[in-house]
């Protein structure tokens, strides 16, 4: 089974989860006052992990030949994003993301002088810029006549979204020019922009009527094309799915 399907049943079980979570009941209001209008949209932060699925054939090659594997790309995740109001269920949002890892390694097979290993570090960043739609499946709010907004407890969502990811992978440290067996010290980077995708399913638990605790399953689609220091490789698969939480604030 590939990766993609992998993280796609992934996103599909989180999402059944939060709809499981999110299932109302007949009346789910925050309880704790009310709004003279619905707001205007929502400024957010989150936090949590991407796992990268790591599938095209340079990975392939770094996780055969260093002691590294395509688990180990994955990483920390970190974003923001502004949440504009168009309808009672539907959000334009504006997002940006930031993920980094940094893994030490050696050679498996070869080793230097005196038995001594070949070591580098490889990292990849990834930071999609994106805009995109929301879909409310439940309702955040009920207007009660012209002049109240009571936000619901809870409110399920999915979104849609694209843009361009800047990407950079890198590596430092010893290699080993295979034609001549001589261990060398350099540097090899890759970076550029690329178009990325993502799909995500979330759910809102409001904390109060002007802060509200987001959790979210995104699944992200992007490859980009790799630079001259990596000549005869195919496109970097830059693709993962990340589970964040994190809190936004009411705007009016």
């Amino acid at each position: 089974m590939t990766g993609h399907r992998l993280a796609g049943r992934a996103l599909l079980c989180t999402a059944t989860a939060i709809i499981a979570i999110a299932r109302p009941s007949h009346a789910q209001y925050a309880g704790d006052g009310f709004m003279f209008k619905a707001p205007g949209g929502t400024l957010g932060i989150r936090g949590g992990f991407e796992y990268a699925t790591a599938n095209s054939d340079l990975f392939t090659f770094v996780t055969n030949e260093l002691t590294v594997d395509r688990s180990d790309f994955s990483s920390p995740t970190f974003g923001a994003n502004l949440a504009i109001r168009l309808s009672a269920r539907n959000d334009l949002v504006f997002d940006f993301g930031f993920s980094k890892v940094s893994r030490r390694s050696e050679f498996r097979d070869w080793v230097d002088q005196d038995d001594q290993p070949i070591e580098q570090t490889t990292s990849l960043q990834r930071m999609p810029l994106t805009m995109g739609f929301r879909h409310y499946i439940t309702a955040r709010g009920h207007a009660i006549g012209r002049f109240a907004w009571i936000p619901t407890r809870r409110a399920l969502y999915l979104g849609v979204g694209g843009g361009m990811m800047k990407y950079k992978f890198h590596q430092a440290g010893d290699f080993i020019d295979m034609s001549t067996l001589n261990v060398f010290h350099d540097e090899f980077v890759s970076q550029a922009w690329t178009p990325v995708a993502h799909g995500a399913a979330g759910l809102d638990v409001g904390l109060g009527t002007a802060t509200i605790l987001n959790i979210e399953a995104r699944y992200t689609w992007a490859k980009g094309p790799m630079g001259a220091d990596f000549v005869g490789f195919n496109r970097i698969d830059l693709s993962g799915l990340s589970v964040t939480a994190g809190l936004s604030v009411r705007l009016y």
